[in-house]
């Protein structure tokens, strides 16, 4: 059947290149893909942690925002030239798009009273004409002031920040988020152009999620020109042959092209796990040509085949295996789909959609295309001794030895898989390179903190309960007694400063209001006297039932993060009362849970994929009992790889939790094609086991050597991908092929000796 159709496609080739062409170009109409870095796409609609979220936004406010802050290099943020650059950056950050509040210490709304008034007003105006003593009491105000320091203000007064809350509609957001960036670097570098002793550092969820975009953007502009360029040099040397080349080049950028263009007609949003699903297809896709080109090259060499008729041997010899190869993969990234985060999904979805176009264009244009170009191969001679003759040689001479050393360092590596633990960070999935990130490291140790945790404390009545206000103030001494915990931002502390600002600002006076109609009139004089958009609608309820207490960290782990809400659930179940008992919200605590919720989902992931893909060779190779021994081959080399992975790093992010299940489909395809080679020695040629393992090291020995060598290079591309987890993944699936490639040359065949030996 594989022999007519080969030489119907033979016959046909120019009819064949031209509706592949056509079907090709129809998969373009899914371009231009869109693109979304905003962290909410890591998160399915369900997630528990979103809802908490989404429920805490709409009960306040938005907590979207860009941080721009001012370190003057004399290192002093309270002289008049650096409070009129702060000055004028409030005021102008007021038109960044969608911006809706602009904090700043120039603009901070300092109260004090006249008679029975409050008068609230910006505490630092006309910074230029400011005396010496009118800064120096503005800056002893903003250093005692609990609402400012270490969020707007270092204790050391040397760096300043100007926070921006933006409200995005999600209309565009394809204009949205650049708008934003756009219009604040324009700012910041007016700053250094006005103020050349400043500089200026840029942060915040903004900032955060159009980093991701223009580190897919850097890296598709990087990564694919290197992985072009090293697939064409090790192919050239592999294979040399200019056509051999020329086509493999081809069937990788069809298959990518078509699966990105499915992509974009199914309505698939590029993200950037998603992104990296163009590297892994054009390092995937390479495998079903090179086995078509080698076994082409292999039978003109040493048949003495023509061009047409080694074209039909090789697609018969290997129509199985890559039919099986492909669906195996595609199984493999399909089971992606039990993932937790939905990027990842996409990945898989997207990579499945390439692998199995790889195999359409293998054994369609691929052939045609090699019908038609030159191809020039030296017949092989009989004394040529081929490397895979003399690796089948030792192999089947030292069975026994292999099979024993190969066991005790798989033994030895699985004995460190404990030693790995899930943590993640998510600041540093970004690599140093990238703005953002420096800038973040930057504010981290100099001011404030990215991370946050929300917490919507509830009181029975009313927030002006003095029991209520006494609960919230003592909670958040606690948390700034906590060493994780850079700053506190609470209704408490206007609380107690409205109370020291209608007794004459005695500090004596600085506590909460011990009466509840003393504590309501406060807050109604309070919110009278704010300007237009620096209300306290971030802080307290429509209803004054509430109020949100805001705790900011230092640049922590998932497993710190976890262990200090932790912390923070104990507190609060034994000394607040059960209104204010609720967990806390933040995009880092939803980062930190999904991790966890994604290590049982990927588990049954790759035990379905393992079920599968056994019932699919079980199904191809006749035989249960090759059908499972194709298992150890299969598990083994992911064992191994986190078993080094915990030998020398121990720690395991996002992404590498999905790396088993994603990696089952990939080793598979080596497993696959010595097996089928070596049954077809064993049922077609009725070959010894010893005879047959070297007929499979033979024919099919130097393309598994050869798509290894590419697999591992293609994904080691990767390390040099801007976004860490990529990068880490792109070693850990390296690791793992070369690991598959061992047990495959030096495991697999010593155990099919041994079982046929048994057998006998």
């Amino acid at each position: 059947m594989i022999e007519r159709y080969a030489h119907w496609l033979i016959k046909w080739r120019y009819f064949v290149i031209i509706a592949i062409l056509i079907l090709l170009a129809l998969t373009t109409l899914g371009f231009p893909l869109k693109v979304d870095t905003d962290y909410r796409v890591f998160f399915s609609e369900d997630n528990p942690q979103l809802l908490a979220f989404d429920e805490l936004e709409n009960t306040y406010t938005k907590n979207d925002n860009v941080l721009l802050v001012l370190a003057p290099k004399d290192g002093e943020v309270f002289t008049n030239e650096t409070l009129d650059a702060v000055e004028w950056l409030t005021r102008e950050s007021w038109q960044i798009p969608y911006s809706n509040r602009v904090d700043s210490i120039t603009n901070f709304q300092y109260s004090y009273a006249e008679g029975d008034n409050i008068i609230v007003e910006d505490l630092i105006r006309e910074a230029k004409t400011l005396s010496d003593e009118e800064i120096t009491r503005a800056k002893e105000i903003t250093l005692a002031e609990p609402q400012l320091i270490n969020m707007l203000i270092s204790p050391q007064a040397h760096v300043t920040g100007i926070n921006v809350t933006v409200q995005l509609t999600g209309e565009h957001p394809e204009t949205e988020m650049p708008d934003i960036v756009t219009f604040v670097r324009d700012l910041a570098d007016q700053v250094r152009k006005d103020y050349p002793q400043i500089e200026v550092h840029i942060t915040g969820t903004v900032m955060l999620n159009y980093a991701g975009q223009e580190a897919i953007n850097q890296d598709m502009q990087t990564l694919l020109p290197i992985m072009y360029m090293m697939i064409f040099i090790l192919l050239w040397v592999l294979l040399k042959s200019f056509s051999a080349v020329f086509v493999t080049v081809l069937i990788i950028s069809f298959s990518t092209l078509s699966a990105m263009g499915l992509a974009g007609l199914l309505g698939i949003v590029i993200t950037g796990p998603a992104n990296a699903a163009s590297i892994i297809i054009l390092t995937l896709a390479i495998a079903d040509s090179v086995h078509l080109l080698a076994t082409l090259r292999y039978e003109m060499q040493t048949s003495g085949r023509n061009k047409h008729e080694a074209i039909i041997e090789s697609l018969r010899i290997n129509f199985q295996a890559i039919f099986l190869t492909s669906l195996t993969t595609a199984i493999g990234f399909i089971t992606l789909n039990f993932s937790e985060v939905p990027p990842y999904r996409d990945l898989g979805n997207i990579v499945a959609m390439g692998v199995i176009a790889a195999f359409i264009l293998s054994i369609t244009l691929l052939p045609a295309l090699m019908a038609i170009l030159p191809v020039r191969h030296k017949a092989q001679t009989a004394n040529t001794i081929h490397f895979m003759d003399q690796l089948g040689d030792f192999v089947v001479a030292k069975r026994q030895a292999l099979m024993w050393s190969v066991t005790i360092l798989v033994v030895v590596l699985v004995a460190f898989l404990p030693q790995n633990e899930l943590n993640d960070n998510f600041v540093k999935q970004y690599d140093k390179s990238v703005e953002f990130r420096q800038a973040t490291d930057f504010i981290t140790t100099n001011l404030t903190g990215l991370y946050d945790i929300h917490y919507s404390l509830g009181a029975n009545e009313s927030i002006n309960e003095p029991k209520f206000l006494q609960s919230v103030d003592q909670f958040a001494q606690w948390l700034r007694q906590q060493p994780e915990v850079k700053h506190v931002n609470t209704i408490t502390d206007i609380f107690k400063r409205l109370n020291r600002t209608m007794h004459g600002d005695d500090p004596d006076y600085y506590y909460l209001p011990a009466q509840r109609e003393l504590a309501a009139q406060y807050l109604l004089l309070y919110e009278m006297s704010l300007p237009y958009g620096l209300d306290i609608n971030n802080q307290v309820n429509v209803d004054k039932s509430a109020t949100h207490l805001t705790a900011t960290l230092s640049t922590l782990s998932t497993n710190e993060i976890l262990a200090f809400e932790e912390r923070v659930q104990d507190w609060l179940k034994e000394n607040a009362q059960a209104s204010m008992q609720v967990p806390g919200t933040s995009v880092m605590i939803m980062f930190a849970n999904i991790s966890y919720r994604n290590i049982p989902s990927m588990l049954f992931a790759a035990i379905v994929a393992l079920i599968l893909i056994s019932f699919v060779l079980i199904i191809a190779f006749r035989s249960v009992k090759f059908g499972l021994i194709s298992l150890i081959p299969n598990l083994v080399p992911a064992a191994m790889a986190f078993g080094l992975w915990g030998m020398f790093v121990g720690q395991l992010g996002l992404a590498l939790s999905l790396v088993t299940a994603l990696t089952i489909g990939i080793v598979v395809d080596d497993t696959i094609h010595y097996l089928s080679k070596y049954l077809q020695a064993r049922r077609e040629q009725n070959l010894s086991p010893e005879l047959a393992v070297r007929y499979a090291f033979r024919s099919v020995g130097l393309a598994l050597w050869i798509t290894s060598t590419i697999l591992v290079a293609g994904f080691l591309v990767l390390y040099f991908s801007i976004f860490t987890a990529t990068a880490q993944m792109g070693i850990m699936i390296s690791i793992i092929v070369i690991c598959a490639l061992i047990t495959d040359f030096f495991l697999l065949p010593p155990l099919l000796m041994k079982l046929e030996e048994t057998k006998s």
